[in-house]
């Protein structure tokens, strides 16, 4: 029975909460992720995903000028718009207890964490990744 740690990504980019939200967009360009865990001295503290920093810099009721965006973005930590309350994983769950966890949560990918530490983050990419190599080697129908 395969487990979290057979498909999760090992020692994902991480942020610290008081970086500027402006460095996680870069990175999660860069990296082409949609979150970031934020890990405040080798502890897991929240996600920041790609909704995060949509809303935070996407206010619909106000009107506001470029210099306004690039404000928000030098100005405004991290810490200030992730999500603070984390549901994790442990390495050693089974990738089914994972995927029931991520869907009825309606969650895109946990942290893992193991002895207070992130080990790796288990997205839907790692998934569908995992489902496909298995089809393709024959393994499932």
């Amino acid at each position: 029975m395969k487990r979290v740690a057979d498909v999760m990504t090992p020692n994902p980019k991480t942020i610290q909460p008081d970086a500027p939200i402006r460095r996680a967009l870069e990175m999660m360009r860069q990296g082409g992720f949609r979150r970031l865990p934020v890990v405040e001295e080798g502890h897991l503290v929240g996600i920041l995903s790609d909704r995060d920093l949509r809303m935070a810099m996407d206010t619909p009721m106000i009107v506001h000028e470029k210099e306004h965006d690039v404000y928000i973005l030098d100005h405004v930590q991290v810490g200030m718009c992730m999500t603070g309350e984390v549901v994790t994983l442990s390495p050693r769950d089974t990738l089914a207890q994972a995927a029931k966890v991520m869907k009825d949560l309606k969650v895109g990918g946990c942290p893992v964490v193991e002895d207070g530490r992130l080990v790796g983050i288990l997205t839907e990419s790692d998934l569908l990744d995992y489902l496909l190599r298995s089809m393709e080697a024959g393994s499932l129908l």
